[in-house]
């Protein structure tokens, strides 16, 4: 039994696992999307500097965060060679 929910454990973790560089495209993209949303509230909250000052934040995470998903994509890729 323990067997079992170990193996459907495994298989849906294989499901959050990014593979390759259009998946993480597709990810890259989800994110800035909602970041742009939540930069926008923060416009809409916060008018002023400190509206901006959080739009550019939001968005400046996106980019620090695809050139990590990026990198592990291709470390991942040049170790399975």
């Amino acid at each position: 039994m323990i067997d079992r929910l170990q193996g459907l454990g495994r298989r849906i973790a294989r499901l959050f696992v990014v593979k390759t560089k259009f998946e993480a495209f597709l990810l890259i993209y989800a994110l800035a999307a909602g970041a742009v949303e939540r930069g926008m509230t923060y416009l809409h909250q916060f008018p002023g500097t400190a509206g901006w000052i959080m739009f550019v934040a939001c968005t400046l995470v996106v980019f620090m965060a695809g050139g990590k998903i990026l990198d592990g994509v291709e470390r991942d890729a040049a170790l399975q060679q």
